[in-house]
C-alpha cells in the first residue's frame, strides 16, 4: 500500500494548479494592459521565456517579480491579492533550491520558531534519524549532503550549530515528542560507523526523557501501511513532508486527519522501552564490528 507517496503526490499537484492559477492571473493583467509577453519582458529587462514560465505555471514568481509586473501593467492596486496568492503558494510548497539560496542556518531558525509554537510532535522517518533527535556530528553528515546537492553557501558550522540549539526544546515540560524510526534509519550508511555508534547512543538516553516517546519498527515487522516517506505531524495543524526538491506543508484537515491516521499505524506496529533499545543495541553491536580492532 502506497498511500502516503500517492498523498504527497496529490498535494505536490494541487500547488501546480495553485501556481498554474496564479500565471493565469498575471496574463490576465498583462493582456489588460494590452501587452504581448515579449513587450512586457522587454520593459522589465527579462528574458521573454521567463514571462513564459511565469504565466504557464513553470516558474515561481518572486514578490519583486509581482511587484514589476502590476507596475509595468498599470494594476498596482492588485499586487496585494497577488502577493497574498503567491505567500500562501510557498508555504505549501517551498522549493529547495529557492528555499535555501541564502544559506541553511535561516531555514533552521524558521523551522525553530515553527517548533516553539508547537506542543506535540509526531515524527515518523524511515531513512535517518530527525533533527530533534541528532548529534552534533550527525547533524553535520546531513546539513553536508544539503551543500553538496544544492550548491548553496556553505554556512555549515552555523547551520548545525542552530540545529544543536533546536532541540533545546526537548527539554520544556510542557511539550511532548513522539518520534517513530524504521530499523532501516538506523543502519543506513549516511556516515561513518563511528559518528553512528554516537548517534545510536544518544537515541538510547532520549528515549528515557519523561516527554519522549521513541518507538523503533524492526526489520521483521508487518507494516499494515507502507513506509513510503517520513514526514512531522505538528499539533493537528501542519504536516511537513521533505521531498528531494522540495519541503510540502500540508494544513487541509483532511490531509492532517490521513497522516494522524498513518502515524497511528506506524507506531502500533513499533516496539517501544526494552524492546527498543534491544533494537538499537543489535545495530550497535552490527555496526561496532566495522570499526577497527585497536585493542593491540
Amino acid at each position: 500500500m502506497t498511500l502516503p507517496q500517492s498523498r504527497a503526490s496529490g498535494a505536490a499537484a494541487n500547488v501546480q494548479e495553485a501556481r498554474f492559477a496564479l500565471g493565469s492571473r498575471l496574463r490576465e493583467l498583462r493582456n489588460g494592459a494590452g501587452l504581448s509577453g515579449k513587450e512586457l519582458a522587454e520593459s522589465l529587462a527579462w528574458q521573454p521565456s521567463k514571462v513564459s514560465k511565469i504565466e504557464n505555471g513553470k516558474q515561481t514568481p518572486s514578490d519583486e517579480d509581482i511587484r514589476a509586473w502590476t507596475s509595468a501593467t498599470n494594476r498596482e492596486d492588485a499586487a496585494s491579492d497577488l502577493l497574498a496568492s503567491l505567500h500562501t503558494l510557498e508555504l505549501q510548497y517551498s522549493e529547495w533550491q529557492r528555499r535555501l539560496r541564502g544559506g541553511l542556518k535561516p531555514h533552521q531558525s524558521e523551522i525553530a520558531e515553527i517548533n516553539a509554537r508547537t506542543r506535540l510532535f509526531r515524527v515518523f522517518e524511515s531513512t535517518y534519524v530527525p533533527g530533534l533527535l541528532q548529534t552534533a556530528e550527525y547533524a553535520r553528515a546531513r546539513v553536508a549532503q544539503s551543500l553538496t546537492v544544492f550548491k548553496i553557501p556553505n554556512d555549515i558550522n552555523q547551520a548545525v550549530q542552530t540545529r544543536m540549539q533546536r532541540q533545546d526544546i526537548l527539554y520544556r515540560p510542557e511539550k511532548r515528542f513522539h518520534f517513530v524510526l524504521t530499523e532501516a534509519a538506523l543502519r543506513y550508511r549516511l556516515c561513518t560507523p563511528a559518528v553512528m555508534l554516537g548517534q545510536l547512543d544518544r537515541l538510547v538516553s532520549m528515549a528515557a526523557m519523561p516527554n519522549v516517546k521513541l518507538g523503533i519498527v524492526s526489520f521483521d515487522t508487518a507494516y499494515v501501511v507502507a513506509p513510503a516517506h517520513g514526514f512531522w505531524l505538528l499539533d493537528d495543524d501542519r504536516v511537513m513532508v521533505e521531498t528531494y526538491s522540495a519541503e510540502l506543508n500540508l494544513a487541509q484537515p483532511q490531509e492532517t486527519a490521513l497522516y494522524s491516521t498513518i502515524f497511528d499505524s506506524m507506531a502500533s506496529v513499533a516496539s517501544y522501552g526494552r524492546a527498543a533499545r534491544a533494537i538499537i543495541t543489535r545495530v550497535i553491536d552490527d555496526l561496532a564490528a566495522h570499526l577497527p580492532d585497536h585493542s593491540d
